[in-house]
């Protein structure tokens, strides 16, 4: 049995029915949102604004109100089921718009309260809208369409979610931000969108052909949507989970799902092809989904890592967007509208004419759009690709909305019976997005002096790169109105803020802001506020060119910390010396996880300060291996800014793994090591003099082919100790005078004094030793001791079996290593220290307890 169903609203079959006002004005308000998108997604880099506003506007403003409003449509004319009154559709409609706002604003003035109620009013809304289904499916006269309750209700259940993990990454998890990030975007486009999309295709496919649904169609849509859910549920739960196998096992269901929902789809097209504006388009569109989803899959099992998921969803989502959500969404309108908005066959056909003009060119430009923006194409391809798509969906936007805002006003002005309460509703809720364009466009905080409407305005180009602000001084006539056109060209994330005041979001490489300062009078000084930044030179003076008080000056920067180091006094309770001892090298392939956190260690006996750690120590853990091993290190930043990490002892081009991780991401870096030697690791990122001195270093020890063994093995990590609150004025100060407090071997001043290491007469004993730095050399020596080896920087310089030469010290500079070894002649205890004596005398010496061997 076939069956030729009638889309059509009840507006269009009775127009002074109560629903048409509301259907007209929920579709204005869908391509309000629309061209808002498209506006934004133009002019975001020209106002400094995110690139993610542009696409909430579409997928949380036009796509969501497009899905509440026809879903619930569909489900009632075919379920045969009575639905909501109009003023609870039209009220749902204003919350919805208001609760989106409230999303936009709360990310873009960084207030994480708005964006949280945004997120649980969409989440909200998503509730009511999967009980309303519930009960819909109770009540349904027609069991036929009973599978767009199923799909419509997992939709919604998806938006829900969505708008928690949206709201969960407003709020700042830093520790969580990728696998909240990659888990919003998918459960958002695949859930709520994809979801709602096949659902809606099973009847508005056939419908868009000309042509009727087959036997067959229900059974489909039974055997699609368990795949597409447990697809859905397992791919997000491995990205919670950072799980690959789950993960790829999730997303190769869902495409599954994908494929079994467009067989009675593909069946269709055998009976009637293709031929309109609407057709096409749908098709295009649930093309580009299963080859999103598919691509999604083999870039992880390619990449080999769950950590490359933000990387690859980063690749993926143009085309989910793009190529799927915006051209099928102009496709379902494109064959809806004239329907909602015609009164009769005559005015149908003369809307769907103008929402056909240009169409073929329309369609070619999208797709092509998608694949310059998906493919790895040199520039300036994936920027024609962008403005091809925005030039496509703007276009049909600027018709449609042509079309529909005579007739949302025509029926505004002939209120029927019931429609008067809708219309409000409605116009409610388009006036919000007014608003929201408003708001969005208005630029980033101001001070209090903004009323310079009739002051001269100038524009200044601000570059933040190299630890600079450039220019350093801006100087304009007194009472012009100044807006400075900020870009960041580090790979290192940068802000701008002026006085304590008005500031940009923090950029990262490549993004632009504008930060209008109003009228100029008198000095004020500006500078990057990412921690130690404005200390190691990132300052800025704007002044009037008739302010003769140029010595207004940076504020002085506090003292800090000034208290001596006390080596003599006892560690704090509970204290535990590092662990010296290194372990022999075991295996080939060597696998690491490094979480940057901040921790507050002991860096001099009973004195603690807050560090910035690989693993949570300071120096971070050692690894070892062999000429020839490969190491592939996981590096994870809980922490709440950008750091990076560099491995002296791998050689590959810097640009990928030593780049900057923002909070919440993760990195893998992999190496082989090709050369022996005792290497340093240390944070990548600038100033790196600040990361280095605050405990973000480590060793690698490369074994040279043909090492023997030793009875006992250490290594000592030597580097300076700056006290005070990380990446403080006066901290940083300090590093770059040179001035440190102390010096250290393995991160804490003289623990080896109160904890010494232990070793038996008669042992040879091998002491590795890298020079963190960040700066001066160190010049290892035991006293009562001489070295009959020594090693440095790959070279042996001495060996034991040169019995008539022997060494004193092994001399270091910065991010040098090496080691020596000695047996002691005698019980004892023998100090070792940096001959350096200002460094001896200040944290960098500790003892060896040399006992006999146990009988």
């Amino acid at each position: 049995m076939t069956q030729l169903i009638d889309l059509a609203p009840p507006a269009a079959r009775r127009r002074n029915g109560p629903r048409g006002p509301l259907f007209v004005w929920a579709n204005v308000i869908v391509l309000g949102w629309l061209a808002v998108a498209v506006v934004l997604f133009t002019v975001h880099d020209a106002l400094g604004l995110p690139s993610w506003l542009a696409l909430h506007a579409l997928l949380l403003g036009s796509v969501t109100t497009a899905v509440l409003v026809w879903s619930e449509h569909f489900v009632v004319t075919l379920c045969r089921v009575p639905g909501p009154p109009p003023r609870r559709i039209a009220f749902g409609l204003g919350a919805l718009n208001l609760f989106v706002l409230l999303v936009l604003t709360g990310v873009v003035v960084d207030a994480a309260v708005l964006s949280g109620l945004g997120g649980a009013g969409v989440a909200m809304i998503a509730t009511v809208h999967t009980a309303f289904l519930v009960r819909t499916h109770r009540k349904s006269l027609q069991r036929r369409f009973g599978y767009l309750i199923g799909f419509y209700g997992a939709a919604s259940t998806s938006l829900a979610v969505g708008a928690v993990l949206g709201a969960g990454l407003a709020a700042g998890a830093p520790e969580w931000h990728a696998r909240l990030f990659t888990a919003h975007v998918h459960v958002t486009l695949l859930g709520w969108v994809g979801l709602a999309v096949l659902g809606t295709l099973f009847t508005l496919w056939p419908t868009t052909l000309g042509t009727r649904i087959a036997d067959g169609t229900a059974s489909a849509t039974r055997r699609a949507l368990p795949a597409l859910g447990a697809g859905l549920v397992l791919a997000v739960a491995g990205m919670l989970a950072a799980d690959l196998w789950v993960t790829v096992a999730g997303l190769t269901a869902y495409a599954a799902g994908v494929a079994l929902a467009a067989i009675p789809l593909v069946r269709a097209v055998a009976t009637r092809r293709p031929r309109g504006p609407a057709a096409w388009m749908l098709a295009a569109g649930t093309g580009w989904l299963g080859v999103a989803v598919l691509l999604d899959a083999v870039r992880l099992l390619v990449a080999g890592s769950i950590d490359a998921l933000p990387d690859v969803t980063d690749a993926v989502m143009p085309v989910l967007v793009l190529g799927f959500t915006a051209q099928v969404l102009v496709g379902a309108l494109t064959q809806l509208l004239p329907v909602v908005l015609g009164r009769g066959p005559s005015e149908h056909r003369t809307i769907s004419e103008v929402l056909h003009r240009g169409w073929r060119a329309r369609l070619v430009a999208g797709n092509v759009a998608v694949v310059l923006v998906a493919g790895e194409w040199p520039a300036p391809l994936p920027l024609i690709g962008w403005a091809l798509g925005a030039l496509s969906t703007g276009t049909f936007a600027a018709l449609a909305l042509r079309a529909a805002i005579p007739v949302a006003f025509r029926g505004a002005l002939s209120p029927t019976s019931g429609s008067a309460g809708t219309t409000t509703g409605v116009v409610a809720g388009l006036a919000v997005v007014v608003l929201a364009v408003a708001l969005a466009t208005s630029g980033h905080g101001s001070p209090a002096d903004t009323s310079a409407a009739g002051a001269d305005a100038r524009t200044v180009d601000v570059t933040l790169s190299g630890m600079r602000i450039r220019p350093d001084t801006v100087e304009v006539p007194a009472g012009t109105r100044l807006v400075l056109r900020v870009t960041n060209q580090d790979a290192v994330p940068h802000d701008l803020r002026v006085d304590d005041g008005p500031h940009t979001p923090r950029l990262r490489q490549g993004e632009t802001a504008h930060l209008d300062l109003g009228q100029i009078r008198g000095e004020h000084q500006a500078w990057c506020a990412v921690a130690g930044h404005r200390a190691a030179g990132m300052t800025m003076t704007i002044r009037t060119q008739n302010d003769h008080q140029h010595t207004a000056a940076t504020p002085a920067v506090p003292d800090g910390d000034t208290r001596g180091l006390d080596l003599a006094a006892a560690p704090s309770p509970g204290w535990k010396p590092r662990d010296a001892r290194l372990a022999p090298a075991t295996g080939t392939v060597h696998q690491v996880e490094l979480r940057v956190t901040e921790q507050d260690l002991e860096v001099a006996p009973g004195r603690r300060q807050r560090q910035w750690t690989f693993a949570g120590s300071a120096p971070g853990p050692a690894l070892r291996g062999r000429v020839g091993d490969q190491f592939e290190v996981t590096l994870i930043n809980d922490t709440t800014m950008g750091h990076g990490i560099d491995f002296h002892a791998g050689a590959l081009a810097p640009d990928g793994p030593m780049r900057t991780i923002a909070p919440g991401e993760r990195l893998l870096y992999r190496f082989t090591a090709h050369r022996a030697g005792a290497w340093l690791y240390h944070c990548s990122t600038m100033p790196m003099s600040q990361h280095i001195a605050n405990g973000m270093y480590g060793a690698v020890i490369i074994d040279p082919p043909g090492l023997p063994a030793a009875d006992q093995e250490y290594l000592l990590v030597s580097s300076q100790l700056y006290l005070g609150e990380p990446g403080s004025d006066a901290q940083v100060t300090k590093i770059r005078a040179g001035r440190p407090d102390g010096w250290t071997f393995n991160g804490t001043a003289a623990q080896y004094d109160h904890a010494p290491l232990t070793v038996h007469t008669g042992q040879r004993v091998r002491i590795w030793l890298v020079n963190a730095g960040p700066g001066d050399t160190t010049a290892f020596h035991v006293v009562g001791a001489q070295f009959d080896t020594v090693y440095r920087e790959g070279a042996w310089l001495l060996r034991p079996s040169d019995t008539t030469g022997g060494a004193q010290v092994l001399d270091l500079a910065p991010a040098q290593g090496g080691f020596v070894e000695l047996s002691f002649p005698e019980p004892g205890h023998y100090p070792f220290v940096d001959h350096d004596m200002r460094h001896a005398e200040n944290g960098a010496h500790g003892h060896f307890t040399v006992a006999e061997p146990p009988r």
